[in-house]
């Protein structure tokens, strides 16, 4: 298994695409910022310029064991039917346990209408290696199908035992195959503000009878991911590739921090690559006109936000600063010196009486504003079929139809194709088709929001 050294801290690079040209009277200010990190983790970097490495004093990566990692089963009744499925996960936490490297804190849950903690049983997780992997696989034997659902009491036990690890990445993995229907859902809402910003989570619904919304709430809110594993035989490896990945992160608590200058305000931040979430609401308070927008763990990867200033009106000629992008990680407990940027962007406006500049839109934020459009319509378009508004789904999802088409969107086509008979993708010309099979139904409804990233 890998190891990591203090030399393998990720760096950061910012990177700010816009078109700066304001009409006069011109107010709204629209950028794709990229942040890269790479060098740090496993999942995949990207060559990128002039790199900020993360300083050392602030690095949360290299050693193997500063990290932590909770696996959540689904053990409800409904996990006997077929009673392969409840093997299938088995072997699936098997296979991630597997994953886990040397000197990383674990441990598994098995969660019904309350949880139990299956590995280690002591109340924090164990250190990994190879003796407590295998402990672990032996004791997912005690795994069986019985009793209800109530994900909000797996989520507090995770982090009640990621709390317990002394580690700076916090990491959960998610698995529940039906609908929560055994706690109130103020009750998984509550679990969800207790836990976010404390630690990262996937989630995964396996088979076709649980709740799409309910699952992919979780990621958005606990700021991981979220996807469909319709046939339970492909768990092992679904759940493989998560904790590879899981374990390719090398930095945490990082946080997109907006400066603003007087008179200005943030009308939306929006992650649009490798997924579209909207961040706006979650903007904590970071000094005199700045706000912090939590972004999770990163290893190698790279991620895209669209930004949205408006700025107060201005005559031609005149420019300024609309906002300043910068990385950032939490300040230390107990005071001290907050640590420096790991690295920054500017994002600028400039007026002019110039039409052609005024008027062009960069490529990037046109691309991005459609795929965030594409994610929109295919939730809308899919709602509206379920309450059989033909004439309003047909609309809609044709109109994303186009849209895929139009940006390259290549994986969504496939997916909406299997909802749709396309008649012309240029015009979004479809027909709904009269048998959908369910699990391709959930499928384009889960993936709706993953986005093809811009040619630069």
């Amino acid at each position: 298994m890998a190891t990591f050294s203090k030399s393998h801290a990720p760096r950061f690079s910012v990177e700010v695409y816009q078109n700066e040209y304001l009409p006069e009277g011109g107010r709204e200010v629209n950028a794709i910022v990229t942040v890269t990190s790479t060098g740090g983790g496993t999942t995949g970097g990207i060559p990128i310029p002039a790199p900020v490495l993360a300083p050392a004093a602030y690095d949360r990566g290299g050693a193997s064991a500063d990290a932590a990692v909770v696996i959540m089963v689904d053990c409800s009744g409904s996990m006997d039917h077929p009673p392969t499925k409840m093997r299938n996960a088995r072997d699936a936490t098997a296979a991630a346990i597997d994953t886990v490297r040397d000197g990383v804190a674990f441990a598994v849950v098995a969660g019904t209408h309350k949880a139990v903690e299956v590995f280690p049983g002591n109340g924090q997780p164990a250190t990994a290696d190879p003796a407590t992997r295998a402990g672990a696989k032996d004791a997912l034997r005690k795994l069986s199908p019985g009793g209800g659902t109530a994900i909000g009491t797996w989520l507090m036990l995770a982090d009640r035992l990621l709390a317990s690890a002394d580690v700076a990445i916090r990491h959960g993995i998610l698995l529940t195959d039906g609908r929560n229907e055994h706690e109130e859902p103020e009750a998984l809402r509550a679990a969800l503000d207790a836990c976010a910003g404390r630690f990262t989570c996937d989630a995964r619904g396996v088979g076709t009878d649980w709740e799409v919304k309910e699952v992919t709430g979780i990621a958005s809110a606990l700021l991981g991911t979220a996807d469909i594993v319709a046939n339970p035989a492909e768990l092992a490896a679904d759940f493989r590739r998560m904790m590879e990945t899981a374990m390719g992160k090398e930095i945490a608590d990082v946080s997109l921090r907006l400066w603003t200058p007087r008179g200005a305000e943030v009308a939306f931040v929006k992650q649009v690559a490798p997924t579209v979430e909207d961040l706006t609401a979650r903007r904590t308070d970071a000094g005199p006109r700045a706000g912090d927008y939590r972004t999770g763990s990163w290893g190698d990867e790279s991620r895209d936000y669209h930004l949205c200033v408006r700025v107060p009106a201005a005559e031609v000629g005149r420019e300024m600063l609309a906002a300043r992008v910068s990385l950032v990680l939490p300040e230390p407990d107990g005071g001290g010196s907050p640590p420096p940027p790991l690295a920054q962007g500017l994002v600028r406006a400039v007026w002019t009486d110039d039409m052609a500049a005024s008027t062009s839109m960069n490529p990037q934020v046109a691309h991005y504003t459609g795929q965030a459009e594409l994610a929109q319509v295919i939730q809308q378009g899919m709602d509206a079929r379920k309450s059989g508004d033909i004439e309003g789904a047909t609309a809609k999802l044709g109109r994303a139809v186009q849209l895929a088409s139009a940006s390259g969107n290549e994986d969504t086509a496939k997916l909406l194709a299997k909802v749709v008979d396309v008649v012309d993708a240029p015009t979004g010309t479809v027909r709904l088709k009269a048998k959908v099979a369910e699990a391709d139904e959930m499928t384009l409804e889960t993936r709706s929001t993953k986005t093809v990233r811009v040619k630069k």
